[in-house]
């Protein structure tokens, strides 16, 4: 049961301190007891307990012992006792709230099992004491962003091992899609795979299926999906393996792409279209899919299904010489193909929503690869382009025709060693290699952040060294020149760090940046090996308590005193009125006391914690209970532990 907060001078202050540093298996451990029922004997009593002492509180942790089933946490005011049992965990970690700054508390444990209570353990002492705060989030409650539910996202989901519950939306893209065709399921990854016609993406020969299983797999999943459309202009006539790039385009392996059928055909529509003529119709392909899956293309369908174009296409002439040749597509012609494909498409499903450019990264939005001259702070970059082509075309045809901006994520961030950062997977990794991988997530937002540590810093050096901050860039453009789009979208992004908790705090970061950026959508993709410790970015956000709990809804502006270090994203839930919730994340590596000022509270908070110790030996990583507390007013103070993610549920 929780217990009064205490008063403060101006304010009540909730105080939850917890770790003082990761090398110490204290509260926001993963131990439980020893397990087993004990046979006839009590279980030993436990060792290795320690006491660290915060705000108004104490954090214990132990070692378990063998055959514990739960434990009796013992506090006294004085040395030696007599002891009153406080609590009784099963696991071996316990905070002990709501006491008295300045005094002195001394605590044993004992375990027990059904045979009976061990003896108690060695005693330990601490004194609660008020630190002053490290650094101070300003929350302002008037300032309020609605928080997408498609940030949460993945690439190919059900192909991810260890993948998160509660993700809410699924891409099919990449290389392997630009040749895909949908008749036959045929397809060529290009570079990625030597060029090679088969039938990697599905052997079936019902047309279409490719797609249909995915997206069937999604519904049954309560997931979005995100499905590519083939707007290069060719895809794969066969399965025969490599095709001949000495003089690209083979025309006798590949068909011609249409985008609206009835441009060259009177044939109606079919699901089951001939497969011996010269073309693959993309109007065709949609109400085909539409046919084995109604509604997914409507105004409000239960899941809905959003359509991308295609797939990095400034790089077409490398990655897809067997389609586009060495000549790469003009700005231009692309703009132009792009118009052409929308209009076809939205004729059939005017409702459907649209993903595009898909620019592979920061060259394809700055300057189409080289094409334009583009300058930092110019209106001449590739989209001050596109935005106004598509809004006047939009304009013409009387609704948007690319409702999400849509470009991929890949750091340029190097290590000393010019390794780059989405490359480093060891488990162990120096500070510096850190300190790399939990800053860049700044350089989608932040305009104090100047790529620091980076050996090879050249997109900060392109924008005249300044900050990258891509995302605000980006959005400042398109309320400018195409203010009718739903946002943006990155559905392909990474951060390194993959197993360490670097990765974590990385990937909590940028999920949480989607969401205050007010980003519409947002898939990582799962790099080759092991990634759980990424992957537990999602579980600070979705399913936190092991169950069903989830970041909120509404999105509420949070200024850190100290960016640098710590960072806390600030939500609303709609559905539950008063409901607050908070993800801080410290990427220093000392413990930082934090007060989190601005927004009211009241009713219990539970803080959910995700170090690096609790992470060892947790398979998947997540978070867990660290501890709870009443909470009212204005003010929260927490102690982050070192490279940590806390998730505090406040209702």
């Amino acid at each position: 049961m929780a217990t009064p907060l205490r008063v403060v001078p101006s304010a009540w202050t909730l105080s939850l301190v917890l770790l003082a540093a990761i090398l110490m298996p204290a509260c926001g451990g993963s131990g439980t007891s020893g397990g087993g029922g004990g046979g006839g004997n009590p279980p030993a009593a436990p060792t290795g307990l320690t006491a660290t002492a915060g705000a108004a509180q104490v954090c214990l942790s132990w070692t378990a012992s063998t055959g514990a089933t739960s434990y009796n946490v013992k506090r006294s005011a004085t040395h030696g006792g007599p002891y009153t049992t406080v609590n009784s965990p099963t696991g071996t970690s316990y905070t002990d709230t709501s006491l008295t700054d300045g005094t002195t508390y001394y605590y044993v444990v004992s375990a027990l099992n059904t045979a009976g209570e061990s003896a108690n353990s060695s005693e330990v002492s601490a004194t609660p004491t008020v630190a002053p705060p490290d650094v101070t989030i300003t929350i302002d409650p008037s300032t309020t962003k609605p928080i997408s539910p498609w940030i949460y996202g993945i690439n190919f989901y059900t192909g991810v091992t260890g993948a998160p519950p509660h993700l809410t939306i699924d891409r099919a893209g990449g290389n392997r899609w630009t040749a895909y065709n949908w008749e036959t399921n045929a397809s060529n990854a290009g570079s990625d795979y030597i060029y090679d016609n088969d039938n990697y993406l599905s052997s079936s020969t019902t047309p279409a299926e490719a797609v249909r299983s995915f997206v069937a797999a999604d519904q049954g999943l309560g997931m979005a999906s995100l499905m590519t459309v083939q707007l290069q202009g060719l895809v794969s006539a066969d399965e025969n393996g490599p095709v001949s790039v000495t003089n690209p385009p083979d025309m006798t392996r590949f068909k011609t792409v249409v985008d609206k059928k009835g441009t060259v055909s009177s044939a109606p529509f079919t699901t089951t279209p001939p497969t011996s003529d010269a073309y693959v119709y993309m109007d065709e392909f949609l109400w085909a899919m539409d046919q084995k899956l109604p509604g997914i293309f409507g105004a409000n369908p239960t899941v809905p299904t959003f359509v991308s174009l295609d797939n990095e296409p400034e790089l077409w002439n490398s990655t897809h010489l067997e389609v586009q040749g060495s000549t790469p597509v003009s700005s231009d012609n692309y703009i132009a193909k792009t118009i052409t494909l929308t209009q076809a498409l939205k004729d059939q499903f005017p409702d459907v929503v649209i993903f595009g450019p898909v620019h592979y990264g920061f060259q394809g939005i700055y300057n189409w690869q080289g094409e334009l001259s583009a300058t930092p702070d110019g209106t001449n970059w590739f989209p001050d382009k596109y935005l106004p082509a598509i809004k006047t075309a939009s304009d013409a045809y009387g609704k948007p025709l690319v409702d999400v901006y849509d470009f991929h994520w890949y750091p340029e961030d190097y290590d000393s060693s010019g390794t780059r950062i989405i490359s480093l997977s060891s488990t162990t990794l120096t500070d510096a290699q850190v300190q790399l991988i939990v800053q860049s997530p700044r350089n989608l937002w932040d305009p104090t952040y100047n790529d620091n540590g980076n050996s090879n810093p050249w997109v900060f050096q392109e924008l005249g060294s300044m900050p990258i901050r891509i995302l605000p860039r980006l959005q400042a453009k398109i309320d400018s020149e195409f203010p009718g789009m739903k946002g943006i979208s990155v559905t392909e992004y990474e951060g390194g760090g993959w197993n360490h908790i670097a990765g974590t705090v990385a990937e909590a970061d940028m999920l949480g940046i989607f969401g205050a950026q007010g980003v519409f959508a947002a898939n990582l993709w799962p790099p080759s090996g092991t990634y759980g410790y990424a992957l537990a970015g999602f579980r600070v956000f979705r399913g936190f308590d092991g169950a069903n709990a989830s970041f909120g809804d509404t999105s509420l502006q949070a200024t850190s005193s100290n960016v640098q270090n710590v960072v806390v994203y600030a939500s609303l839930d709609s559905t539950t009125p008063g409901r607050v919730v908070f993800v801080a994340i410290n990427r220093s590596t000392s413990s930082q006391v934090t007060e989190i000022d601005g927004q009211s509270l009241s009713g219990t908070a539970t803080v959910y914690q995700i170090t690096a110790s609790s992470a060892q030996g947790q398979n998947p990583v997540h978070p867990v209970q660290v501890g709870q507390m009443v909470a009212s007013g204005t003010s929260l103070t927490i102690t982050l532990p070192a490279l940590s993610v806390s998730t505090i549920d406040i209702k």
